[in-house]
């Protein structure tokens, strides 16, 4: 490969990672510089045990601690203590989806409750080195350090163009908060935590067995601990590393089993758009692990994996002609294929559950099992019913509309429509195919997006038959309800589907009063409890029939 398409690839690689990335009202700007380091509110609330609130229609949090009550504005340095006026030493910033201030600017309110420092790490693990060597500015040191695998995805000099790119993103990376060390069936985690100008930062280093760097993952730091919401009995279920598929693309995931009770009917997760891991972690929330130990409490096995888009992020980005199938259908199939040879699961009871593009890919995922037949039934989750671009397109116009409705500036998103209109406009072209690509393309990558311009799911649907669940949030603004409307109204054909919408559920499949719009994605929150029961009710149904 040449270095222009190997660079192009590169940039495409962070790109996607960044326009996969949830899009956020015009309050989340970028923070300017500070007197301190910032840091996200809820991990200073959690050090100093006060409770933590944000309000959307107002921008504003709350700290909540005994009888101290302190409220702050999203881009203000006026705040209220105890419903009287202060003034902070810096306004409170809305950074990436996560309000952010400097730990001092706070704890001055709560003198009882001095910020607990972060320990510091221990030397010498595996990857201190090629950290170290990036830091210096020596790619070439670094790369050495890499397995070979990775070698061929990222020559020395993109390495350090890629170690720069994100410094220019997300800050270039200053004290070292936190390193810790997470093995899965694949890979040995190492996470270094480094403060920016902005936010928190994760480097994630993926060793591999010989304890070479076999891959990267690189985003914002997490706000908060995961708790498990009421419906969950941990006591209920086990847990068990698994690794999904084989090679150089090998997945972790865990299969969460009913501790008692016999084989078990099973649900494989399939994730949205972009790198997730095996919860689906978006902002304060982690609809998988909630629908996994929920479903589990109910006598339901549940197999979820790392996406390979982020176990393996540039080795799999660097492949040119990538599709929606080797990124999301391959691995949802070698899953089934695991389970289907488990004697500790109900092999004649394999469903699959797709959210967001896992729905959208569903339909192809069913037709790749047509030979095989493992897969009993399957559930869409917030999946969209028309092509991909034209449910993107309906998702900007759906935010638009929110963000001025909630007195908003929709200016940016204005002109992010505007990118996909002109994305959509290439890819109604005819001159323009999988085989003949324009030379420029605003969606990553081009070769993707021309194998999907004629899919659309319902379509495929219509073809199909098998017992399919479709659940849909009707506060959803990524995948709105007329997605939903359109699989009830194109599906009449088959009395196999059954349908329920949500009032107060958004796009992660949790309540918020509010309208939503994404920023609230930021917030700890649970896939709703009825889902859970609903989804749980449907599968036992089956099985019996």
């Amino acid at each position: 490969m040449s270095k222009g398409p190997r660079n192009k690839l590169l940039h495409t690689a962070a790109a996607a990672a960044l326009a996969l990335s949830l899009s956020l009202p015009a309050a989340a700007g970028a923070a300017a510089g500070s007197s301190s380091a910032i840091a996200p509110v809820r991990d200073t609330a959690n050090k100093i045990g006060a409770s933590v609130t944000w309000n959307q229609k107002t921008q504003t949090v709350t700290l909540t601690k005994k009888s101290t009550i302190l409220v702050m504005t999203a881009g203000k340095k006026s705040a209220k203590l105890n419903g009287k006026p202060v003034t902070l030493s810096e306004p409170l910033r809305v950074v990436r989806n996560q309000a952010m201030i400097s730990p001092d600017a706070v704890t001055k309110w709560f003198k009882d409750s001095p910020v607990v420092a972060a320990p510091p790490a221990e030397a010498g693990l595996p990857g201190d080195s090629f950290i170290a060597a990036l830091k210096s500015g020596d790619s070439a040191k670094a790369q050495k350090l890499m397995s070979p695998a990775f070698q061929l995805s990222l020559t020395a000099p993109q390495l350090q163009g890629l170690w720069k790119g994100y410094a220019q993103v997300y800050g270039n990376p200053t004290t070292q908060l936190s390193r810790t060390v997470a093995p899965n069936s694949v890979h040995t985690n190492i996470t270094y935590s480094f403060q920016t100008a902005g936010a928190p930062v994760n480097y994630t280093l993926r060793l591999n067995k010989e304890g070479k760097v076999d891959d990267l993952f690189i985003g914002p730091g997490s706000t908060a601990a995961y708790t498990n919401p009421s419906y969950v009995n941990p006591t209920s279920f086990t847990e068990e590393e698994v690794t999904i598929g084989e090679g150089v693309f090998a997945l972790p995931g865990v299969l969460t089993k009913p501790a008692s009770g016999g084989p078990a009917p099973v649900v494989v997760l399939v994730q949205g758009s972009g790198p997730h891991d095996r919860d689906s972690s978006i902002g304060g929330s982690k609809p998988f692990r909630d629908l996994a130990n929920g479903l589990a409490s109910q006598g339901i096995a549940v197999l979820r994996y790392d996406k390979i888009s982020y176990e393996h992020t540039f080795k799999f980005a660097a492949n040119p002609r990538a599709t929606i199938k080797q990124e999301t259908v391959d691995d949802a199939i070698s899953a089934v294929r695991f389970l289907s040879t488990r004697k500790d699961v109900d092999r004649s009871n394999i469903f699959v559950a797709g959210h967001s593009q896992g729905g959208f890919a569903l339909p192809l995922i069913l037709n790749a099992d047509k030979d095989e037949r493992n897969i009993k039934g399957s559930i869409m989750l917030a999946g969209p019913s028309s092509s991909f671009i034209d449910v993107a397109q309906e998702q900007q116009r759906e935010l638009i509309s929110r963000v001025k409705s909630l007195g908003g500036d929709p200016t940016p998103y204005e002109k992010n429509a505007e990118v996909w209109a002109a994305a959509a406009k290439l890819l109604s072209d005819p001159q323009y195919s999988p085989d003949h690509l324009p030379s420029s393309f605003p969606l990553g990558s081009a070769y993707w997006w021309y194998t999907l311009k004629d899919y659309k799911p319902v379509d495929v649907a219509k073809t199909q038959k098998g017992p399919l669940l479709i659940l849909a949030g009707e506060n959803d603004w990524q995948v709105p309800m007329t997605q939903f409307n359109t699989w009830k109204n194109e599906l009449t054909n088959r009395t196999d589907v059954q349908y329920k919408s949500y009032p107060k559920v958004n796009h992660l499949l949790s309540e918020y009063d509010g309208l939503s719009t994404g920023a609230e994605y930021s917030q700890a929150a649970h896939v709703t409890e009825s889902m859970v029961n609903d989804i749980a009710a449907w599968v036992k149904s089956i099985t019996k029939s």
